[in-house]
């Protein structure tokens, strides 16, 4: 049996995406001090706390999507923290969250 592969499957092109995931691997492993911003895995274990929240929100039912800019309590807790710690003032409008980089350039 011979399987055909549709030319549209056959057209995709790698994601531009891992492939700067794979560069910046092969960049660290080289001995460069990298920051990467392709597949967004960060290189540390989840928090404890920040689990215990996750785990907390999921049983009060907060499982919906949230507004495209960021949860107005997060976005005031992160105006509040620049305030607090360096001196800046910064309006709901001037605050963006998003789940990464990708997000944040493209939507």
């Amino acid at each position: 049996m011979t399987v055909q592969i549709a030319q549209r499957v056959q057209s995709i092109k790698p994601s531009p995406t891992l492939a700067v995931t794979v560069r910046a691997a092969e960049m660290r492993a080289a001995g460069h001090d990298i920051i990467g911003l392709g597949a967004g895995e960060p290189d540390f274990d989840t928090p404890q706390h920040i689990k215990d929240a996750a785990i907390e929100a999921i049983n009060k039912g907060f499982t919906k999507y949230t507004p495209v800019d960021g949860i107005v309590t997060l976005k005031q807790a992160i105006i509040d923290k620049f305030a607090k710690d360096n001196q800046l003032t910064y309006n709901l409008k001037q605050v963006l969250v998003s789940c990464g980089g990708k997000q944040s350039f493209y939507n």
